[in-house]
């Protein structure tokens, strides 16, 4: 059983993942965590971006620097598409391990999860959620200590996200959206407590397991 749980920066995709992850014996997998280990464990992976980039990635002393890797992919969209190209193969056979280890039971936390065909068809269950834009805002700037600024950059990158979170995202989006919505089973509105948030998990997950 796996349980694919997203949503956009500040939504509280993480504890609800935790949430899941204690109440139903389920391993938990942070995609973006791990894509972080993998460039670690996995050195070849940057040799390669740099090839199919045609950029450095390494400081003067040859340490991968991630922010050197941000810069090129957002200059460009197209770039986006061959770092994963590249980094996704080493993801999914790394959690094809992890699933194994954890008798083929886990919670997967991604907040792109949706947008990216190299994972259509993926998880048994996909929860999305959700919160108003404003609302991410504050409790992402609140839990990093992070200016609006820089919050509000780094959510740009997510448009589907914000697209949703404002209700835009709607059946006269562009088809790599209208994919992305479809694979969506549930989407929960996190506006309330954290018992508010359990209480609707539970609810999906009862319906999920009666049906399965």
């Amino acid at each position: 059983m796996v349980i694919v749980v997203t949503g956009g920066i500040g939504s509280g995709k993480s504890v609800a993942s935790r949430i899941l992850s204690d109440r139903y014996a389920l391993a938990l997998y942070d995609a973006d965590s791990k894509v972080k280990e993998l460039y670690a464990r996995y050195p070849e992976i940057v040799v390669r971006l740099e090839d199919v980039l045609g950029e450095t990635l390494r400081d003067k002393d040859g340490v991968f620097q991630p922010h050197m890797l941000a810069s090129v992919m957002f200059a460009d969209r197209s770039n986006v598409a061959a770092v994963e190209n590249v980094v996704f193969p080493y993801l999914k056979n790394d959690f094809r391990e992890f699933l194994e280890k954890h008798d083929n039971r886990a919670v997967f936390e991604s907040a792109t999860v949706l947008e990216k065909e190299a994972f259509s068809g993926f998880g048994d269950l996909i929860i999305l959620i959700d919160a108003p834009v404003g609302l991410r805002l504050r409790r992402a700037c609140d839990r990093d200590g992070a200016s609006r600024e820089d919050v509000i950059s780094r959510m740009d990158k997510q448009p589907l996200m914000n697209a949703i979170s404002e209700g835009t995202a709607g059946s006269d989006t562009d088809a790599s959206w209208a994919r992305a919505l479809s694979r969506i089973d549930h989407i929960i509105e996190n506006t309330g407590s954290v018992s508010q948030l359990e209480d609707s998990l539970f609810d999906v997950m009862d319906r999920f397991m009666n049906i399965n």
